[in-house]
């Protein structure tokens, strides 16, 4: 497995950083290539799923995932949400860890993934390219897009 971790700070409320952070087709303009499709019907609750399909044409991947934990922020209470990830290609886990503080809130995306593929000789690169895309996208997310 390959695990790499983004922390962010942000003036926007828990509750809002949470929103936007959940807001799974949301994530799918801040990844390139990539289109996200929700299976289940809203609000995102525990047993929702969606994929991410990762494509150039019609060569491509999907990324099937599982909200297996929904733990909203309330208050002074933090919030948590994993992902568990379901597919062929790419397995593992991602949880989003979002907490209150003075003049806003903090943010942690934690991931452990493994692509099925990919030998576990180049886990310290998947963990780095983790980390660009997925940093990325936290940052873009939180600033509400591009």
């Amino acid at each position: 497995m390959t695990a790499f971790r983004i922390e962010r700070t942000t003036p926007l409320t828990a509750e809002e950083a949470w929103r936007r952070l959940t807001d799974w087709p949301a994530h799918a303009d801040q990844v390139p290539l990539t289109t996200i499709s929700v299976s289940t019907p809203g609000p995102t609750r525990v047993g929702t799923v969606f994929v991410a399909r990762s494509a150039v044409g019609a060569v491509g991947f999907d990324d099937p995932m599982e909200v297996v934990l929904w733990e909203p922020p309330a208050g002074d209470a933090p919030g948590r949400c994993r992902l568990e990830k379901r597919g062929s290609a790419v397995l593992g886990w991602a949880e989003i860890h979002v907490r209150a503080r003075d003049g806003g809130s903090s943010v942690t995306w934690e991931e452990d993934l493994r692509l099925r593929l990919l030998p576990g000789a180049f886990g310290p690169l998947t963990a780095r390219a983790g980390r660009g895309v997925f940093g990325r996208a936290v940052d873009r997310l939180l600033r509400g897009g591009a």
